[in-house]
C-alpha cells in the first residue's frame, strides 16, 4: 500500500470527524429550507380545497340527478341479480320482501336509506380525493428531492453567514486554530456566497485552502556536503523522537548514506534498548554512554567519531522533556553550545517531534524549543491516533516551519515525507486531484 493509501486510511478519525460535521451542518441548513419549501406548497393544497368547495355546490344540484342513477340501480338489483353482488345490503331487503307485497311500499323506503349509506356516494368521493392527495405530496417530495435530498443529488446548503459560523466551530474543533480557521473559511467564502454546496464540494474547497497553506512548508529535511551533518532531534516526553530516529537512519542509510546514532536520552535505560534495536535494524551503529552520563559529553564524543569514521550522518537523540521545565531545556542548551564547540555550524539541523495527540500544546511546544535550540524543521508523529491532524494546518500558518516528514505508525515505512496535497486530501476525505 502507497504512503498516501495509509495516511488517508489513518487518518480516518480526523476525516471522519470533519465528515460527520459537515453532513450535519449541511443537512441542517437542507432540512430548514425544506421545511420552508414544504411551508410554500402547504397553502396550494388548501386552494385545490376551496376549489371543490364551490365545485360541489354545482354539482350538488346534479348529485341528485346522479343519486336517482343509482336508485334504478338497486331495483334491476333488487330481484335477484344484485344480491349475490351485495350479500351485506339484501339480507336485509329479503326478509321485508319475502313478508308480503304490502310490504313492497315499505321496501323502496328501505332501499333509499341503504342507499345513501351505500358505498356508491362514500365509495366515488374517497376514490376521487385519493389521487388528489397523492400528487400533492409528490410535489413537496420531488421539491426536496431537487433541492438536495433523496435520489442521486447530494444535499446542499446555501453558503451564507450561519454556515460560515458553523464552517469555523468545526474546523477550530478540529485543532486548525482559530486565526486559520477564519482565514480558511473566508478563502472559501469569496466569491461563493448564495451559492449551495454540498459536502463533497466543501471538502474539495477544504482541501484546497489547506493544501495552498502547506504548500511552502511542504520541504524535505535538506541534506549538505558537510561530513558529518549534525542533526539533532528534540521533543516532549512520549513523542516518538527515538523511532523517529530509527525510521530516518534506516532511509538515510537505504539511500546510501553512512550514518551514526547517538543515544543521548542517558536517563532512560528503555530509550537506549530502544534505540539499539532500530540501529540493528537499519544496520547502523548506536553510541551509547552509562546510565546518568552528561548527555552534552556523549553527543561531544559522537562528533568526533562521526568524523573519524568518515560518516555523512549523526543523529543524535535527546531525553524527552517538558516546555515548561527550565531545569530539562538548560541542559538541551547544553548541548548544543557543547556540539558548536566542535564544529561552530553544528547542528545542522535540529527537528523538533511533534506528537499529533497533543492538539494546541504543540504551538507552545514549538515556541519554546525553537528559542532554546534553534528549530529548523517539523516531523509530526502519530497521526493514526488521533482526531486532532488539523493542527499540523494551525503550525505552517503560525510558524512557516518546514515539515519534512510525517508519521502514522510504527513500521519503518511509516514515516515518509510531507505532500501537502495528499495530506490535505486524507485530513477532509475529498476525493481527485486538487487544483
Amino acid at each position: 500500500m502507497s504512503f498516501f493509501g495509509k495516511l488517508k486510511d489513518r487518518l480516518f478519525t480526523s476525516s471522519s470527524k470533519l465528515d460527520r460535521g459537515l453532513e450535519e451542518i449541511v443537512e441542517e441548513g437542507a432540512g430548514t429550507a425544506e421545511t420552508q419549501e414544504a411551508r410554500a406548497p402547504a397553502p396550494e393544497p388548501a386552494a385545490p380545497e376551496t376549489q371543490l368547495d364551490p365545485a360541489l355546490e354545482p354539482d350538488i344540484a346534479q348529485e341528485p340527478d346522479v343519486e336517482p342513477e343509482p336508485t334504478p340501480r338497486p331495483e334491476p338489483s333488487a330481484p335477484a341479480a344484485p344480491r349475490p353482488a351485495t350479500p351485506d345490503a339484501m339480507p336485509p331487503v329479503s326478509p321485508p320482501v319475502t313478508p308480503g307485497m304490502p310490504a313492497a311500499p315499505v321496501t323502496p323506503p328501505a332501499p333509499p336509506v341503504h342507499e345513501n349509506r351505500a358505498p356508491e356516494p362514500v365509495s366515488e368521493p374517497a376514490r376521487e380525493p385519493a389521487p388528489a392527495p397523492a400528487p400533492a405530496a409528490q410535489k413537496p417530495g420531488l421539491i426536496g428531492r431537487l433541492f438536495g435530498k433523496g435520489g442521486d443529488a447530494a444535499p446542499r446548503r446555501e453558503l451564507d453567514d450561519a454556515m460560515l459560523e458553523r464552517l469555523e466551530e468545526l474546523l477550530i474543533q478540529s485543532d486548525m486554530g482559530v486565526e486559520t480557521a477564519l482565514r480558511v473559511t473566508a478563502n472559501i467564502a469569496e466569491g461563493r456566497m448564495g451559492r449551495k454546496l454540498s459536502v463533497p464540494e466543501i471538502k474539495d474547497l477544504l482541501a484546497g485552502e489547506i493544501a495552498r497553506i502547506m504548500e511552502p512548508v511542504a520541504r524535505p529535511m535538506p541534506i549538505y556536503s558537510k561530513s558529518p551533518q549534525v542533526v539533532l532531534v528534540v521533543g516532549v516526553n512520549g513523542s516518538g523522537k527515538t523511532t523517529t530516529i530509527g525510521k530516518l537512519a534506516s532511509q538515510f542509510r537505504a539511500a546510501g548514506k553512512s550514518v551514526v546514532i547517538a543515544a543521548g536520552d542517558t536517563f532512560r535505560a528503555a530509550a537506549v534498548e530502544q534505540l539499539q534495536i532500530w540501529g540493528d535494524r537499519a544496520g547502523v551503529p548506536v553510541m551509547t554512554a552509562p546510565q546518568g552520563t552528561d548527555p552534552a559529553s556523549l553527543a561531544f564524543d559522537a562528533m568526533t567519531r562521526a568524523q573519524a569514521d568518515g560518516a555523512d550522518l549523526l543523529l543524535i537523540d535527546t531525553a524527552g522533556r517538558l516546555q515548561n521545565r527550565q531545569d530539562l531545556m538548560e541542559e538541551l542548551s547544553k548541548i548544543v553550545r557543547v556540539i558548536r564547540k566542535k564544529d561552530p555550524d553544528a547542528p545542522h539541523n535540529t527537528l523538533l517531534v511533534l506528537d499529533a495527540t497533543t492538539g494546541q500544546n504543540a504551538l507552545s511546544q514549538v515556541e519554546i524549543f525553537r528559542n532554546i535550540a534553534d528549530v529548523s524543521g517539523l516531523v509530526m508523529t502519530k497521526l493514526d491516533g488521533t482526531a486532532r491532524g488539523g493542527v499540523l494546518v494551525a503550525l505552517a500558518d503560525r510558524f512557516g516551519l518546514p515539515i519534512h516528514a510525517i508519521g502514522v505508525g510504527e513500521q519503518i515505512d511509516d514515516l515518509a515525507p510531507f505532500d501537502p496535497e495528499d495530506f490535505a486530501r486524507a485530513l477532509t476525505g475529498a476525493e481527485g486531484d486538487l487544483t
